[in-house]
């Protein structure tokens, strides 16, 4: 996951397996410039997620975006995803960069507080995440994500993404604080046309985002 671009870029956060949704994926990631795309498992058993997941990677790393399986990292390793994501204790994320992040990225999630998140990132993840799946459903991002978004972003060099909200000007409020990365979900694919809400959420970003040379 690059921050190729001198401001915040987007992160695609997959929606749950359903009829048609591949294609609507494949679309979205055709739309604009995205860094990564992250997919969760949404409860599926362990057979159907991986054939899901793989699925999916296919369909980013053909177009050189960066996939990132939630959760297990036995199922990133054997589809040959770039990443795991994990949700979980400092001494799980500790063994699973250990033994994982010389081969794929390893990110986290699941930080409610800035102690949680300190504690995270004395393991050094390749990047932390503010917010949860599935909990953009209002249209702006939720205050606190926000806030420890902005706060990590000043004070810690591992890159930072934090969720928006349904609204895709939303990105802009994320970009703002100064992360590298903002995650949309419901704002892309809950529309009927995700490439075009990919195509805005970058022309948005392109307008109203900060540079980060200028902040140096």
């Amino acid at each position: 996951m690059s921050q190729e671009k001198s401001r915040c870029r987007l992160v695609l956060i997959a929606p749950p397996p359903a009829a048609g949704e591949e294609a609507r994926i494949e679309a979205a990631l055709a739309g604009g410039d995205v860094a990564s795309l992250l997919i969760p498992a949404y409860g599926a058993d362990e057979g159907a997620f991986q054939a899901w997941a793989e699925k999916l990677a296919h369909v980013a790393q053909a177009r050189g975006i960066a996939a990132v399986v939630a959760g297990e990292p036995r199922i990133a390793a054997r589809i040959q995803a770039d990443g795991v994501h994990v949700e979980g204790s400092k001494a799980e994320l500790a063994e699973i960069i250990t033994k994982h992040q010389s081969r794929m990225m390893v990110g986290c999630g699941g930080a409610k507080s800035r102690d949680d998140a300190l504690e995270l990132g004395e393991t050094q993840p390749d990047y932390i995440f503010f917010g949860r799946f599935g909990y953009d459903t209002k249209p702006e991002p939720h205050p606190r994500n926000l806030s420890l978004g902005g706060w990590w972003a000043e004070m810690i060099e591992v890159p930072c993404i934090v969720l928006a909200g349904s609204d895709i000007a939303s990105v802009v409020e994320v970009a703002r604080t100064g992360v590298e990365f903002v995650a949309v979900g419901s704002a892309v694919f809950a529309a009927e046309n995700p490439a075009g809400k990919v195509a805005e959420a970058n022309a948005l970003l392109d307008e109203h985002a900060p540079r980060f040379e200028d902040a140096k």
